[in-house]
């Protein structure tokens, strides 16, 4: 009787697609793809997670591989066209669910990349030059309505999530001001500290130190609650209720991989993002930890690829032109 039990038992994980495979997970090396050179926050992340992971899955080999280039579009389309077996992880950041607003993919973001979780979310802030005589963005915006195309606002470039949530703030505020794009958000800081460029969107770890130095005002923050690290700076929804813009990180693999294998991957990295080592670590970036399904993952990336598409076309921003 005992044997039959097992070999029930054998014949039910045979008979669901994965199950088998998420059982033994990992057989061989596993590669976190990272979308962005190296040097940056989602590099360090993807090296604390390996160094995770490989306890986890008792010393298994966990690499970091970088895959950067065309907005992080070359590190996706790797992980998309990758063995479905779970080994090939991506590192995503924002960029995901902007692009296809913007851009012909070589590859369909809903289709053939299956979301595993939600790691963080982080604030984006809007700053101004310490110069301008606006103090907060209710003033903001009364300002740029006297002076229709005459302010500007700077971004890490065109295209970023900066950009189109400055997009988003002008359709929903019914202003007008113009986009200075830069390659990269610390190139822009010296053009807004001067008073040459008025407003200046970037991550807000990264803006606030200057900020907190007297060298720029904190306006706003985009995300619906205040921002920790920036207790005093006002959101942008106490202005104009309901604006949220966060940037992200999260995980994903090939879009055929069995849903057993993703299962047993969120579970994994859900395990992940509970150690203290791993939340301190991403909490000095400004990431506040997530750690959701693969199901809400997804239609968080469904929502967005839906939402960044209206806002691109009523601005008439693409970056194939």
């Amino acid at each position: 009787m005992y044997l039959s039990i097992r070999m029930a038992l054998l014949a039910l994980v045979l008979a669901v697609p994965g199950l088998a495979g998420a059982q033994q997970f990992p057989t061989k090396t596993v590669s976190l793809v990272v979308p962005n050179p190296p040097g940056g926050s989602i590099d360090v992340m993807a090296r604390v997670f390996a160094d995770a992971l490989q306890k986890m899955w008792d010393g298994k080999a966990v690499i970091v591989e970088y895959k950067p280039g065309a907005g992080t579009m070359i590190g996706m389309d790797f992980v998309a066209k990758s063995d479905p077996d779970g080994h090939t992880i991506g590192m995503v950041v924002t960029p995901m669910v902007i692009l296809p607003a913007l851009r012909k993919m070589p590859y369909d973001t809903v289709k053939d990349l299956a979301p595993v979780t939600m790691t963080g979310t982080s604030s984006i802030m809007i700053a101004g030059a310490p110069n301008m005589p606006a103090s907060n963005l209710r003033e903001v915006i009364e300002l740029a309505k006297k002076n229709p195309g005459k302010m500007t606002y700077a971004s890490p470039g065109a295209g970023s999530s900066m950009h189109l949530a400055g997009e988003l703030l002008k359709q929903q505020a019914g202003i007008d001001i113009l986009h200075v794009p830069f390659k990269g958000g610390a190139q822009a800081y010296p053009e807004v500290m001067s008073g040459r460029v008025e407003l200046q969107l970037d991550p807000t770890f990264g803006i606030n130190r200057h900020v907190q130095a007297g060298k720029m005002k904190g306006i706003a923050v985009t995300s619906s609650k205040r921002d920790p690290q920036a207790p005093n700076v006002q959101t942008v929804a106490e202005t104009i209720p309901g604006f949220e813009v966060l940037s992200i990180n999260g995980i994903v693999v090939a879009g055929k991989t069995p849903r057993a294998l993703v299962d047993r991957l969120n579970a994994d990295f859900r395990k992940l993002l509970t150690q203290p080592d791993v939340k301190k670590r991403m909490e000095d970036f400004g990431i506040t930890v997530v750690g959701n399904s693969p199901d809400e993952f997804g239609k968080f990336i469904r929502d967005e690829i839906e939402r960044w598409t209206k806002v691109a076309k009523a601005a008439n921003i693409s970056l194939d032109k």
